[in-house]
């Protein structure tokens, strides 16, 4: 699902674990690398670990087979068990920029014991300019948000 308006520009997408929420928030912070795909990456060498810093301000990064590291960009948000929003600094080139920020806002919400609905929001995309509606294409594809989030409740079980 997409939302638009004049200025805003989003993608939606959202999955249902076996995990109750504090389990799910964690297994999606601290087990990032095991769900990422290898193939989503920047640096100049294949990828090695996708890195996520549990605090506000940490890091979201990758770690390249070199050692090499690429910043993502940060959390903004640390609220366990139930929101995470992390800033995304990448411009519409796949480069990181420190004054290019959109919004990644995962929450989890308990459905039933031991079950969570983990909702994943990408906010802000029409800060990309020209190439805001080309990047919503690239995000709403099958091998984006919503592969990624097929992946984790993969490794949710």
């Amino acid at each position: 699902m997409t939302t638009e308006s004049a200025t805003k520009i989003a993608v939606r997408r959202s999955v249902t674990v076996a995990l109750d929420p504090q389990r799910a928030f964690d297994l999606f912070t601290t087990r990032m690398d095991a769900y990422w795909p290898r193939e989503h990456h920047i640096g100049a060498v294949p990828m090695a670990e996708a890195v996520l810093e549990p605090h506000v301000d940490g890091r979201w990064y990758e770690r390249g087979i070199d050692g090499s590291q690429c910043q993502w960009g940060r959390v903004a948000v640390w609220q366990p068990p139930t929101r995470l929003v992390l800033v995304w600094q990448l411009n519409a080139e796949w480069k990181f920029d420190p004054t290019m920020e959109t919004e990644v806002e995962v929450t989890f919400i308990e459905q039933s014991p031991g079950h969570t609905r983990v909702e994943l929001e990408h906010r802000n995309l029409e800060r990309f300019g020209e190439q805001a509606h080309a990047i919503r294409a690239l995000f709403e594809s099958p091998e984006a948000w919503a592969g990624i989030l097929t992946r984790f409740a993969d490794l949710a079980g």
